[in-house]
């Protein structure tokens, strides 16, 4: 990674900082994030009239902290201030007192603005297939509304309705009583009230939520309900109005914040403001009539870096966003610097057999994406070690950030990628057996397909280019384009790795030349 770029962004409730490093194609991967709850607005009533001297100075820590973080990677700094600074009366002394401080300029960027950033950054999280979106940020002042289409933006709209501020005019001593709640929702109801039209004239067919209140509510839905898989990813994770209602029950049912604190799942720093949130999101269901939402682990300062790389390096990354998914598993890849012709080649024969064994393996055509991944990540161990590369491989798949897949998609791949070689899955294996009884069994059914194409590339020479396959009761019958005796050590591969794709199939693997008749 050559040049190193660092964005923050300045909330009403938090600040947050990500640092990335950019190749010369433009991909960015993140080498450091920090988050500092601050609330700006503590001291006001409602509306953000003021930040106050204590706030302002919690402010300056934090962002100290950031730039030294950014400085220790020789980061070139972008900072945008949204609601509270934006609505602030003092906010030009709050400007000053910052860059003399810190040395940082801050942008205060309008709602509008910050809109269209959070529809750049959620882009490159959540892939929309084309499909007409509703982008919602949830922040601690505003919440912003966007409509868009692949890259154009329909409708932008930051509405005063935020956690914090919420709080601030209705629970002010962060209290519950059904009267406050009740004079809460109506006020939400009636801000809300303009864009029920304007989001059914769109036909809205996605809903992806981002930021703060949402991920909050994404992550004790998931302890409520996915107790075993309950761990932190929750980029595309997918949430429904019923079980939003689930915990909004649980939230109310906290009279003070040391109740809510109890809740599984729920950061205790959000415990006091918590409850606004639930109830601003599910007055947005309600209004909207939404049944489900996406979740994006991407935002603001994630747009803010995209537009700072396209400004500054004059390279589009429209295209990459356009495919967020094969983007995000190419620069794993080339990240870990192995033999990417071999693995490119291994995915090439595994979607070749994908597609002609369909009727035995009777997986839906879009698993061929998760096999597509695998087979392009299966070495990337030898990064870490030669020795148990393939369980390398599943651990780096874990960890890293694949852009586009949810939990659940991520861990198969990384399953897959590890049975490529050496032990069949077995119920003793943690990550598999994460997985729900469904998903364990494409991780069968796939590890046994690239199981058998690296083995038809064994040599790295890309021998065989082109593979027919047929099948009958007994047999699966592979017809490849080199003659046996160029194939020899591919063929003795086979024969050590074919038992999975024999087993769960139930069919003998035999392999002939084309011209064989």
């Amino acid at each position: 990674m050559k040049q190193k770029l660092a964005a923050i962004d300045i909330g009403t409730n938090s600040f947050h900082l990500i640092v990335v490093g950019i190749d010369e194609l433009g991909h960015y991967e993140v080498v450091d994030n920090e988050k500092e709850v601050i609330r700006l607005s503590e001291g006001s009533s409602g509306d953000i009239k003021i930040i106050q001297e204590v706030a302002i100075q919690r402010a300056i820590n934090a962002l100290k902290k950031f730039v030294g973080i950014a400085e220790s990677y020789n980061a070139e700094i972008t900072a945008v201030a949204t609601s509270a600074v934006r609505e602030a009366e003092n906010k030009i002394d709050f400007l000053k007192r910052v860059y003399h401080e810190t040395g940082i300029h801050v942008e205060v960027i309008s709602g509008i603005e910050e809109g269209r950033l959070i529809y750049q950054g959620v882009k490159q999280s959540v892939p929309t297939n084309n499909k007409k979106v509703l982008c919602i940020d949830i922040g601690g002042g505003s919440t912003e509304f966007v409509i868009g289409q692949d890259n154009k933006i329909i409708y932008a709209n930051s509405l005063k309705l935020g956690a914090v501020r919420l709080t601030k005019k209705y629970f002010p001593d962060y209290i519950i009583t059904q009267e406050r709640i009740e004079k809460c929702e109506k006020w939400v109801e009636g801000v809300l009230y303009p864009l029920i039209d304007l989001v059914k004239k769109n036909n809205v067919e996605l809903f992806i939520g981002s930021s703060g209140t949402i991920m909050a509510a994404g992550q004790m839905i998931k302890y409520l309900y996915d107790k075993d898989n309950s761990g932190s990813i929750l980029n595309n994770y997918v949430f429904t109005f019923e079980e939003l209602k689930k915990i909004k029950t649980k939230i109310l049912a906290g009279k003070k914040p040391k109740d809510r604190k109890k809740i599984k799942g729920l950061d205790e720093k959000r415990a006091d403001i918590i409850p606004a949130g639930i109830i601003l999101l599910s007055k947005i269901f309600e209004s909207l009539q939404i049944n489900e939402m996406i979740i994006s682990d991407y935002a603001l300062r994630e747009g803010l870096i995209f537009e700072t790389i396209n400004k500054k390096t004059n390279i589009s990354l429209q295209k990459q966003n356009d495919d967020i998914r094969s983007t995000s598993v190419l620069k794993l890849a080339r990240s870990c610097n192995y033999d990417l012709a071999h693995c490119l080649n291994v995915a090439k024969i595994a979607e070749a057999l994908f597609e002609q064994l369909s009727e035995l393996h009777l997986l839906p055509s879009e698993y061929r994406e998760y096999l597509n991944a695998a087979a392009t990540l299966h070495d990337i161990g030898y990064h870490i070690a030669h020795s148990k590369h393939h369980k390398h491989s599943q651990y780096i798949i874990v960890n890293s950030e694949l852009m586009g897949f949810n939990e659940n998609e991520i861990r198969t791949i990384a399953c897959v990628a590890r049975y490529h070689r050496k032990s069949h899955p077995k119920k003793s294996h943690e990550e598999y057996m994460l997985l729900p009884k469904e998903w364990r069994v494409v991780v069968q059914k796939l590890s046994a397909i690239l199981r058998v194409a690296d083995a038809l590339d064994r040599t790295h020479k890309n021998l065989v280019d082109k593979i027919v396959v047929k099948h009958n009761e007994k047999e699966v019958q592979f017809f490849v384009n080199s003659s046996l005796q160029e194939l020899e050590i591919e063929l003795w591969s086979l024969n050590r790795r074919k038992a999975l794709f024999e087993e769960i199939f139930n069919k003998k693997i035999t392999v002939y030349n084309l011209a064989h008749d």
